[in-house]
């Protein structure tokens, strides 16, 4: 027959419940029975060294004349056994000598009259014990013997005398089994909790020790959760494969219109007609490019993942940016740039920051700055510029796909909408956030928040302060 697996969350907690409980009651029926202070069997060296007594007795009183009493009357003064009392009873229980009766002695009189079965208890710091049997041959009597006990009272003794220290002890003995009880039910749902943080940042992997370790509700939860996992991942790749199978479709068509207009520009020669078709036909190809990019770029992001640093992800990008603006007859300044640590896909925040830098070049009228502050946590990059700026009520909606600005900023452009839609993306993979506000210098101000991966964050000299336009 096999025993009952103990792996549901319910029987684990009725198993260490009772257990416990059982544990304390135990020990509880166990301590009243090693308490000195309730009768009990005499240890045996101590016993035969008392019977070895009552024979050395009844031995000399038998070699004495007169009647019983007044034979024991000498065996009752302390000073002649090293500091015990013997008392002396007939088998009625009436005391023979001394005739002081003490409770105590009363009380146990009363619960041991058996020579047989010789017991002791403890009254205080006065140990009594008997019955033995002295007899001197024609009269017989009962021994008792008294004496005062130096040890210490056993610590168990204590505790059973104060209600406080036995309540401790209880929590002592019970401890042990809550504390792995609580590791036991705990230890699983730190996994669940680490694994659903992964997914939270980004990461859509799958444990399989979910599904293995803790009770059966915990293993169900695991699959559960894995399942979820599998499922998120099969909509994301469904999703992406569709969008890229559209995108490369569509570049067929396009391709084919572009050469048409090509030949038509030939035959007929140019006219403002056939250059809007190629315009449009150039802006439709330059989105799909996005398109594709935006897919990549999950893709990506889901699958490599590694640690670097904010210096080396972004000081070569930085560089560039800041040739291209003096191309431009516009100047870009950029904060201390320190190696805060960063962990994610390298290329995905290159692009980020990139795109965001880049629309600030190309809209702002000559001047961008780019700033970058740091705590424990987080770290925080702004980017400024002095164009025409958003109007406020279209701040949140710039970072949508597709998303066209009804100021002059988008629409003399020819922009996609999908640049920032992109930079969204890339660092809501990276578990961070961005935001845009009105520029202290009059344009668009972006701010861009990431995770730090550990705490060891260089002091900047010039901490960043925000300010509001």
């Amino acid at each position: 027959m096999k025993l009952p697996v103990l792996n549901r969350l319910s029987s684990r907690i009725f198993a260490i419940f009772w257990l416990t409980l059982m544990l304390v009651v135990v020990v509880l029926l166990l301590l009243p029975h090693l308490d000195p202070r309730s009768q009990h069997t005499i240890p045996q060296p101590e016993l035969e060294r008392y019977q070895q007594a009552a024979s050395r007795i009844s031995e000399r009183l038998s070699a004495q004349p007169g009647a019983l009493p007044d034979k024991l009357l000498p065996w009752v003064d302390p000073d002649r056994h090293k500091g015990m009392q013997l008392y002396f009873t007939n088998f009625e229980g009436e005391l023979i000598t001394p005739h002081q009766r003490t409770k105590a002695l009363r009380n146990f009189i009363t619960s041991a009259d058996s020579p047989d079965a010789p017991r002791q208890k403890l009254y205080g710091r006065w140990m009594i014990a008997g019955p033995f049997l002295v007899s001197d041959q024609q009269q017989r009597a009962l021994m008792y013997i008294g004496r005062v006990t130096h040890r210490p009272p056993p610590f168990f003794l204590r505790i059973l005398d104060q209600p406080f220290h036995m309540l401790l002890l209880t929590m002592l003995v019970s401890t042990p089994l809550l504390l792995w009880l609580a590791w036991a039910l705990s230890r699983p749902a730190r996994q669940l909790q680490q694994a659903a943080q992964r997914v939270a940042s980004g990461q859509f992997t799958q444990d399989p020790t979910l599904e293995t370790s803790g009770p059966r509700e915990f293993q169900q939860a695991g699959a559960s959760f894995n399942q979820m996992v599998r499922s998120v991942n099969q909509m994301i790749r469904g999703q992406q494969r569709l969008l890229s199978d559209i995108s490369h479709e569509l570049r067929s068509p396009l391709t084919r219109l572009r050469m048409a207009t090509a030949l038509a520009q030939r035959k007929q020669g140019k006219s403002p007609e056939l250059d809007r078709i190629d315009t449009e036909a150039e802006r439709l190809e330059a989105m799909i490019a996005k398109l594709l990019e935006l897919s990549r770029m999950q893709i990506r992001g889901q699958e490599v993942r590694e640690a670097s640093d904010a210096a080396s992800l972004w000081q070569d990008m930085l560089d560039d940016a800041e040739f291209e603006a003096s191309q431009h007859q516009k100047s870009l300044t950029c904060g201390p740039l320190l190696p805060w640590p960063l962990a994610g896909n390298a290329e995905l925040l290159i692009s980020a920051l990139e795109n965001v830098v880049r629309n600030a070049i190309y809209y702002g009228k000559d001047r961008v700055e780019v700033k970058f502050s740091a705590n424990d946590q987080t770290l925080t990059v702004t980017v400024d510029d002095n164009g025409i700026g958003v109007p406020e009520d279209e701040l949140k909606d710039i970072f949508r796909p597709f998303y066209r600005v009804s100021t002059a900023r988008d629409r003399h452009s020819g922009g996609t909408g999908l640049g920032l839609a992109i930079t969204e993306n890339a660092i809501r993979q990276h578990n961070g956030c961005i935001a845009a506000s009105r520029s202290p210098l009059g344009g668009l101000r972006v701010t861009l928040t990431l995770p730090l991966s550990s705490h060891d964050v260089p002091e900047t000299d010039e901490p960043f302060v925000s300010e509001e336009g």
